[in-house]
């Protein structure tokens, strides 16, 4: 079964909405295999937005990741990776869906409130990143078999 990462941010944190994103994910029907609330280092936080090292976002992006504790997780599901996504909405909020998490609570792109792999591969680096592999759960959902084929 697939895999995702996904990450809540400081400003999610700050919010006090960590329980209504979660419970997104979990009435679609996804299975969460591991979380913790943990505070990233400039290391970590660096290492996550590597791809973006250089850009004008990037130092600012890694300050805001560190500025405050965020919640990681591992959703497992089918197609999870592409349907957190459209879940989350648009990065930039101004663009997301009614309806979507960002379109929901998010209004600026810097403080848009969920992070969320953009590939298989991606969710494999990342999990990585923030759980050993002993950290993330196997077991059965109840309930799981009428969720699809």
């Amino acid at each position: 079964m697939e895999k995702t990462f996904l990450m809540l941010k400081p400003d999610a944190v700050q919010r006090g909405i960590i329980g209504d994103i979660v419970s997104r994910f979990e009435k679609k029907g996804f299975k969460l295999v591991a979380l913790k609330l943990i505070q990233v280092d400039k290391t970590l936080a660096e290492e996550h937005y590597k791809e973006h090292k250089g850009k004008g976002f990037f130092g600012p992006t890694v300050e805001y990741i560190i500025s405050s504790p965020i919640v990681a997780m591992v959703w497992e599901g089918k197609n999870v990776v592409s349907l957190a996504r459209e879940m989350m909405g648009a990065t930039n909020p101004a663009n997301a869906a009614p309806g979507s998490i960002r379109g929901s609570y998010a209004v600026d792109i810097s403080r848009n409130i969920i992070h969320g792999s953009d590939s298989v591969e991606s969710a494999e680096r990342e999990i990585a990143l923030y759980f050993k592999p002993e950290e993330i759960l196997v077991y059965d959902k109840a309930g799981e078999t009428w969720l699809s084929e």
